[in-house]
């Protein structure tokens, strides 16, 4: 079973630009779809991009335009990186992986595997 490491959380300011990255080890990565969610303060986990086994990406409307997901499948890693970043951004990011055929579901229950998440602050 992959496990799953975030980096790269941190506190930065409104407009500002930030990369998460996800480690993935055990497992074969290149197997999994990649997705990114987020946890805001008393809410639901909630989907906001993911990537597909063959680079097919997914992402919530909120953040279309200023994040995108990237995966490096000789590092096993997934990046999103985030660019003009709102206060509302604020939220601890989740790292998840699906060993299913995934087609975009935004559903928490379509990825298996998690890390443990990372904290973004955006000041404004």
């Amino acid at each position: 079973q992959v496990q799953l490491v975030e980096s790269g959380g941190g506190l930065v300011q409104a407009g500002d630009s930030l990369r998460l990255s996800c480690a993935a080890s055990e497992g074969t990565f290149s197997n999994y779809a990649m997705g990114w969610f987020r946890q805001f303060p008393g809410k639901e986990r909630e989907f906001a991009a993911a990537i597909s086994r063959i680079g097919n990406t997914y992402y919530t409307d909120s953040v279309k335009g200023r994040f995108t997901i990237s995966r490096d499948n000789a590092k096993n890693t997934v990046y999103l990186q985030m660019n003009s970043l709102r206060p509302e951004d604020t939220a601890v990011y989740y790292c998840a992986a699906s060993s299913g055929y995934y087609t975009g579901s935004p559903q928490p229950d379509a990825f298996q595997r998690w890390g443990q998440g990372t904290q973004v602050t955006v000041s404004s």
